[in-house]
């Protein structure tokens, strides 16, 4: 078996060595597949703290990433159109500045996660897995009916947003800045998982009795799992606006929520590379295959029975054997 650092570290120089051959190469569209893999690897750790660390199976995840597309898509309209929008009789103006679009996704997922969560953590099992998929079907229902910024059409930002000193319609600056936020998240989920906080919360989602005698409430310990992992999400899913410069109520459809799990599945749960490795393998399968046939999802979905099948713990798994007992 590989150690599994060592693994991390190649996965790693690979993701950085394809866009950095595709700009020597001049091939713009395999830094833009890269980037969308590095997204949707930051919205799958997002995933991976409340199912790898804290065992919650949420259908609806896709809640943040909708969020996260909508604060973008918003804010972008009022400051392309110059008119400013209405929120309780203020006005509110909108704004073209990623850092300030980025910390406006964060709060409002972060504070979609807390009212989801308060009521979802109420249930277990399969019910919690029930009720993350309604609320993100209210959502979406939502976002279809939310006409002011196109219904079910979607909403299309003409220019990307900017960030101070890059030039973010450039393929590779862009990609730049998606892969320094897919790090720091990567970052924070290994800080987690190795925090009294990580283990407190995988004590949780094995053994939640014990962590009630010592003092601790498995609830609240998931809560804060979901609200972290949830807004992690929503910033992926502003993210993901700009990159397409487009929203739709699409960004909350449970498909979406599924095919995060799928990515942090194929990857394998709970490992800090786990992310990366299924947005990597999806983006990918999705490319090659995807001009092949469009039935392309049947092959995907034989490598996921494969996977859970014959690799329980993932890619990761496979070749560096299981982290934990559960796993």
């Amino acid at each position: 078996m590989i150690p599994e650092r060592h693994l991390n570290i190649a996965v790693l120089m690979l993701f950085f060595a394809v866009p950095a051959w595709a700009l020597i190469m001049d091939e713009p569209f395999t830094i833009t597949l890269a980037t969308r893999a590095a997204i949707l690897a930051l919205a799958a750790t997002g995933l991976n703290i409340a199912l790898g660390l804290g065992g919650l199976v949420s259908l609806g995840h896709a809640i943040f990433f909708g969020i996260g597309g909508y604060a973008m898509g918003v804010l972008a309209f009022h400051a392309q159109t110059y008119t400013p929008m209405q929120l309780g009789g203020f006005e509110i103006a909108g704004t073209k500045s990623m850092p300030v679009i980025w910390l406006v996704a964060l709060v409002a997922s972060g504070i979609a996660a807390v009212l989801v969560g308060l009521l979802s953590l109420r249930t277990s099992g399969v019910y919690f897995i029930m009720i993350t998929l309604a609320f993100g079907q209210m959502f979406y229902y939502f976002a279809i009916s939310w006409r002011a910024y196109g219904g079910e059409d979607g909403l299309s930002i003409y220019v990307r947003n900017d960030f101070p000193g890059l030039n973010t319609l450039d393929p590779i600056q862009f990609f730049g800045l998606c892969a320094t936020l897919l790090c720091l998240a990567l970052l924070v989920f290994w800080r987690l998982a190795r925090s009294p906080f990580g283990l407190a919360l995988g004590a949780a989602r094995q053994v939640p009795q014990r962590v009630e005698t010592v003092g601790l409430d498995p609830v609240r310990l998931k809560l804060v799992a979901f609200v972290l992992s949830g807004m992690m999400t929503g910033l992926a899913g502003a993210l993901f606006a700009d990159l397409n410069r487009f929203v739709s109520p699409t960004m909350f459809s449970w498909q979406f929520s599924g095919e995060l799990i799928v990515l942090v599945i194929l990857g394998g749960v709970g490992r800090l590379m786990g992310p990366l490795i299924g947005a990597g393998l999806f983006v990918t399968l999705e490319h090659v295959l995807g001009d092949i046939t469009d039935f392309w999802h049947v092959i995907l979905g034989a490598i996921l029975l494969v996977i859970v099948l014959f690799a329980r713990g993932g890619v990761v798994g496979l070749f560096c054997g299981k982290a934990r007992p559960d796993a």
